[in-house]
C-alpha cells in the first residue's frame, strides 16, 4: 500500500514535521511519500492562501494519483479537499477532517487549539464545512507573533498546553485537537500534561488514509462527488488540464 502526503505549504521543514509524525504510527508494509508544494505561500493561514494551496494539491494529485492507494491533504484547513474528491478516485483525507473525526471517536466534544489568531476564522469555517460544528466546543488561538514557522511548537509548547487546559476547564472539551502542520508531533510530547485525549492530526490522517485504502472504495459515479463532465481549461498544468478534460489514462 502506498500513501501520498501533500503539504500545500511551500515550507519543506513543515513537510518534514508532518512526515515524521505520520511515520511514527505508519502500519507495517505501508509506504509513505511526502511532497511539498512548489508554488504558493510558506504557510497557509487565510482563505485566499487556502485557494492557492488547493490548486497545488490538485496539480500534485493529477501527476501522481495513479501511483497511490490514498492521499492526505496535509494542511489543517483541508485546502482543495472537496475538489480532490470530486476529481480523483482514490480516497483523499484531510488533515483537519481526520483530526476532528478521530476526536469524535474519543469524546463528545473537541476543542481546536492552534498557534495564531489569524487561523481562527478559517478553522471555524472548516469545522462548519465538515458538518462538525455541533461537536466542536471551540477554537482557541494563541496571541502574539512567533519567530520561525518550523519551530512554533518548540517556542510555544508551554503556552499551547496552558491553552489546551483552559479549553478543558472552560469549554468542557472532552478531546483536544492540536491544529496546524507546525504542531505535528507535539501531541505525544505533551499528552501527559493535558487531562483529556490529545489528537495529532498527521497521525490520525495517515491511519485513516490506510484504513480507507484497505477498504478499496470505488470512485463516485453518482452524487455530488461524481467526477464532473469533461471541460477544457487554460493555463493549468498539463496533468490537471488532462484530468479535467477526461484525457488522462485514469
Amino acid at each position: 500500500m502506498k500513501i501520498l502526503l501533500i503539504n500545500p505549504n511551500t515550507t519543506q521543514a513543515l513537510t518534514d514535521l508532518l512526515d515524521a509524525s505520520a511515520r511514527s504510527v505508519l502500519p507495517h508494509g505501508v509506504t509513505l511519500d511526502s511532497v511539498t508544494a512548489e508554488t504558493g505561500v510558506p504557510y497557509i493561514s487565510t482563505r485566499s492562501e487556502a485557494v492557492v494551496g488547493g490548486l497545488s494539491v490538485l496539480e500534485i494529485l493529477a501527476e501522481a494519483h495513479c501511483a497511490y492507494d490514498a492521499a492526505i491533504v496535509a494542511a489543517f484547513g483541508d485546502p482543495g479537499l472537496g475538489a480532490a474528491r470530486e476529481l480523483f478516485d482514490i480516497p483523499v483525507v484531510g488533515l483537519a477532517e481526520a483530526g476532528m473525526l478521530t476526536a469524535c471517536m474519543l469524546g463528545g466534544k473537541f476543542s481546536i487549539v492552534t498557534f495564531a489568531r489569524a487561523l481562527g476564522p478559517w478553522y471555524r469555517e472548516c469545522v462548519d464545512w465538515h458538518g462538525l460544528s455541533g461537536r466542536c466546543a471551540g477554537v482557541r488561538m494563541l496571541d502574539g507573533a512567533f519567530r520561525d514557522i518550523s519551530d512554533v511548537q518548540g517556542e510555544k509548547a508551554d503556552l499551547l498546553v496552558d491553552l489546551a487546559n483552559r479549553a478543558v476547564e472552560e469549554d468542557d472539551a472532552d478531546v483536544i485537537v492540536l491544529a496546524g502542520a507546525p504542531l505535528s508531533g507535539l501531541a505525544p510530547l505533551v499528552k501527559d500534561r493535558i487531562p483529556v485525549p490529545v489528537v495529532d492530526c498527521a497521525q490520525a490522517a495517515v491511519r485513516q488514509a490506510t484504513t480507507l485504502a484497505a477498504l478499496r472504495p470505488v470512485g463516485a459515479r453518482r452524487g455530488s462527488f461524481a467526477r464532473p463532465a469533461p471541460k477544457g481549461s487554460v493555463g493549468l498544468s498539463p496533468a490537471l488540464a488532462a484530468r479535467i478534460a477526461h484525457e488522462d489514462a485514469l
